[in-house]
């Protein structure tokens, strides 16, 4: 506890903030963690609200979608995005998972499964998710997803 008041006030002394100094601590984060930040996403998916979808996305963040080609880097364009997108009914399922974490970051890659319930159809591809701790919540910082080659 004197340890971390001392440190608290060394920053304060360096023009540093509390915030600004608790942003700086690593925020503990499990695999098991990691990926209930994909089943959030994938349950968001299914509220059908574009708006919910892109607040999971930090400000600064990359969407690389799998059905356009246009990278999404506002929250206007990733909006965008998901209104089409959602019109299908996405049903995301995990194939495999590779999860790193980092000092507030954390990495969640492999292979997914998406089934819209409109249509029937499944599409097969890879993803890569990047979160980082905002010092509130975990964001998404990137997200890359591309349809899986047949061969």
């Amino acid at each position: 506890m004197k340890r971390t008041s001392a440190l608290l006030s060394a920053l304060a002394a360096l023009g540093i903030s509390t915030a600004q100094a608790e942003a700086m601590q690593c925020q503990p984060v499990s695999q098991q963690q990691v990926v209930a930040l994909f089943e959030r996403w994938n349950e968001t998916l299914k509220s059908g609200n574009a708006e919910q979808v892109a607040a999971l996305y930090a400000t600064d963040s990359l969407l690389l979608p799998t059905v356009s080609k246009t990278p999404r880097l506002t929250r206007e364009e990733k909006v965008d995005y998901f209104q089409h997108f959602l019109k299908k009914r996405p049903v995301g399922s995990l194939d495999s998972s590779y999860v790193q974490v980092g000092c507030n970051s954390a990495v969640h890659a492999g292979l997914y499964t998406f089934r819209f319930d409109t249509t029937g159809e499944e599409v097969k591809a890879r993803y890569s998710f990047t979160y980082r701790w905002d010092g509130a919540k975990w964001l998404i910082s990137s997200h890359h997803s591309s349809l899986l080659p047949s061969t």
